[in-house]
């Protein structure tokens, strides 16, 4: 479980790195605010996974971590675009 724990927070913080890389770039704010978005949601939920692998023990706040990453960062993501 280790293992498996670690690829999932190794993914989870390439992810963070890979979605911050485009920002750097000349593409538009929107462009720039979904990659953002989806590579820091899908990062984060893989590092929760992978912390829920290694200490299962903690499951019910980390599950709340996983609902609330999967909820509050999609509406976030569209209201900073609604308002662009």
């Amino acid at each position: 479980m280790t293992i498996l724990s670690d690829v999932f927070l190794g993914v989870g913080l390439f992810l963070w790195a890979w979605g911050t890389w485009p920002l750097l770039g000349r593409r538009s704010v929107l462009y720039k605010l979904h990659t953002l978005s989806v590579s820091d949601t899908l990062g984060s939920m893989l590092i929760v996974v992978g912390l829920l692998l290694r200490i299962p023990r903690e499951w019910p706040l980390l599950v709340l971590a996983l609902v609330s990453l999967a909820i509050w960062n999609t509406v976030l993501g569209y209201v900073l675009a609604y308002c662009s």
